[in-house]
């Protein structure tokens, strides 16, 4: 087991990696430098590997496909995920290790957007973007996390080993970040530099589609972690709705004696059906959320325990060397 791992998903880096993997070998020595290599066709594994860097395969495309390889294969006690294109200097690694190490911090945010990236940023839409997803999910999880979409990133190995990743692609930073607030994990944000994509670099990050995924992720994972204000919100717009189309109706009725409206009516009933099943679903799935909880705390302390078979293994095999 590792005391310190740096994961570093990749995908045509080869301009960057090198640097990266001495750069980040340099601020912790103690450190082993994983690059997984994402079908790259221009030699970033190859270089990786000849500056020093631990290289693996990760043959199905996309970076929520990386990181479950890479959160299944390594084990850590801290965990540095950071990105090949060298827009995340190693700075702060040391105050985001110890955090982790010592604080016990399960997540340590690498915040980007309270540092430089807006005048290092040449993507006005990827400010935009940042923006919004930051926005949305705070306001919806009730969370002051000041950076949602940055690759650069610290875990806990309880994290690493709970954490159910299902997104495939880009939005896997939205839906690990909504996972660790919905758990109750210990969250903390670091300030830390940025610098743009050295020329030559190219984002494989899309501004629209990409940024789509996003919020749509945003929106899944709303229903969720948040069942029952999710389907209440519903239910409770499909009643003023139908409560809406009623009311004169029943003035009427209560006016003459006479409902001149009747397909009015049928249809105000069936909203208001729907508008019952839509709150007793919430309720219901808040129900098992609950479960789900109490579940992944018993998750936790098998996942503590297997950490400190690992740890004692570890300390073993060294006095043993």
């Amino acid at each position: 087991m590792d005391k310190i791992a740096v994961l570093i998903p990749c995908y045509n880096e080869a301009l960057s990696i090198a640097k990266v993997v001495t750069d980040w070998k340099t601020a912790l020595p103690e450190a082993v430098i994983y690059v997984y290599d994402n079908n790259s066709t221009d030699g970033t594994g190859q270089i990786a590997r000849q500056a020093g860097a631990v290289v693996r395969p990760e043959y199905k495309q996309g970076k929520g496909n990386v990181i479950r390889r890479m959160f299944r294969e390594v084990d850590a006690s801290c965990y540095l995920m950071v990105d090949g294109d060298d827009t995340y200097p190693p700075d702060r690694a040391r105050e985001m290790v110890d955090l982790v190490l010592e604080k016990k911090v399960d997540m340590v945010i690498g915040d980007r957007l309270s540092s430089t990236y807006f005048t290092e940023n040449k993507r006005p839409f990827h400010d935009f973007g940042n923006k919004l997803v930051r926005g949305t999910i705070n306001l919806l999880f009730k969370s002051e996390i000041k950076d949602i979409m940055t690759g650069c990133r610290a875990f806990s190995y309880q994290f690493v080993k709970s954490f159910p990743v299902l997104s495939k692609g880009f939005e896997i930073e939205t839906e690990m970040t909504i996972c660790a607030i919905d758990r109750n994990m210990y969250l903390e944000n670091v300030v830390i530099p940025y610098r743009d994509r050295a020329e030559g670099s190219e984002s494989k990050l899309n501004t629209l589609s990409d940024g789509f995924r996003v919020l749509l992720t945003i929106g899944k994972l709303f229903r969720d972690y948040r069942p029952f204000l999710f389907f209440g919100s519903i239910a409770l717009v499909l009643a003023l709705v139908s409560g809406g189309f009623f009311l004169p109706i029943l003035l009427e009725y209560l006016k003459s004696g006479m409902v001149p409206q009747f397909p009015t009516l049928i249809i105000c009933g069936f909203v208001a059906v729907a508008a019952i099943q839509s709150f007793f679903s919430g309720l219901i799935l808040e129900s098992l959320r609950h479960k789900s909880r109490q579940d992944f705390e018993r998750t936790l302390h098998q996942i503590g325990r297997e950490e400190q078979q690992l740890l004692a293994a570890s300390q073993e095999e060294r006095v043993g060397l």
